[in-house]
């Protein structure tokens, strides 16, 4: 398909925004080249952190976002995980979303001035919901709640996870805006080799992570212990990490042979690892970079 844009041409564009943890922050790079290009998003749909990175967008306040995230250490973005105790999950999410309604806003996606698509799945159905009305943040939630590291977000009638499960990368939902080019950002692409791929070296580490019981727990499973596990390859976060995107690139995989969108933007998938967002301005200027072999590659 030739996707060249002559000058003149309408430049309006919708974003299918992609599931995967921490890597999803790419996209925020992503979008700055595709604006700064001169290209128009006229509508966004995101799941999970593309739903995060999407929602700020559509509400204008993807500068706002950016700059927390990139002045959030790892010892603070752990302090924003409140453990839920007695609930179906690790974490609540509670904390962390306040403090991003904070930074970016409560509005109602139906007054931002693009339009905006969170996906989630409802367990009850066990179906694919589309959240296109009410709070921003409710809908937000509901698209990054991961099975088993934030509690379910209940809305109405349905019990809402994270939108990863059946659409990792929304590229349908993106229809509901009318016959623009789809970009859509793929966070599963094949892997980049450690010397390859300088946004794999760890990040300096900014501080301690939250002191007492709790605090140890997420260091150990979160942290970069270098105990030899004589039986397991893989610590609690890592085997989450990998099941989640074994799982996510295979759906990935089959959305795009069915909805090949006008221009993909590929992320490595091993960027980094699922919970690591401390590591925002790396994933940021990656996403940067492929934006722009994918957008001169293609002629936008």
């Amino acid at each position: 398909m030739n996707t060249s844009v002559a000058p003149g041409e309408d430049r309006n564009i919708v974003l299918a925004l992609g599931a995967g943890g921490a890597r999803g922050l790419a996209q925020i790079g992503v979008i700055e080249v595709l604006q700064e290009r001169g290209l128009h998003i006229r509508a966004i749909a995101g799941t999970s952190c593309g739903a995060l990175v999407g929602g700020a967008c559509a509400a204008g306040k993807l500068a706002e976002l950016t700059r927390w995230m990139q002045m959030t250490s790892r010892a603070e973005m752990l302090r924003l995980l409140d453990p839920g105790f007695g609930r179906p999950a690790m974490f609540t999410g509670d904390r962390l979303v306040k403090e991003l309604r904070e930074v970016v806003g409560e509005p109602r996606i139906e007054d931002l001035p693009i339009d905006f698509t969170a996906v989630a799945v409802d367990l009850l159905r066990q179906r694919e919901v589309w959240l296109r009305r009410g709070d921003l943040w409710d809908a937000i939630r509901a698209s990054f709640a991961i099975p088993g590291i934030f509690t379910p977000m209940v809305i109405g009638d349905m019990e809402l996870v994270d939108g990863g499960l059946l659409a990792p990368l929304p590229i349908t939902a993106t229809r509901l805006a009318g016959p623009h080019r789809v970009v859509a950002i793929d966070i599963h692409s094949q892997p980049q080799s450690l010397a390859e791929d300088p946004v794999r070296e760890l990040a300096a580490e900014s501080g301690k992570a939250a002191p007492g019981i709790l605090g140890r727990w997420m260091e150990k499973h979160f942290g970069d212990d270098e105990e030899d596990e004589p039986k397991h390859h893989f610590k609690l976060m890592e085997v989450m990490s990998r099941a989640l995107d074994t799982m996510q690139e295979r759906i990935a995989r089959v959305q795009l042979a069915l909805e090949p969108p006008e221009l993909l933007i590929r992320i490595p998938r091993d960027a980094c690892e699922f919970y690591e967002f401390w590591r925002a301005s790396e994933l940021i200027d990656l996403g940067r970079r492929e934006a722009e072999k994918a957008l001169d590659a293609a002629g936008f």
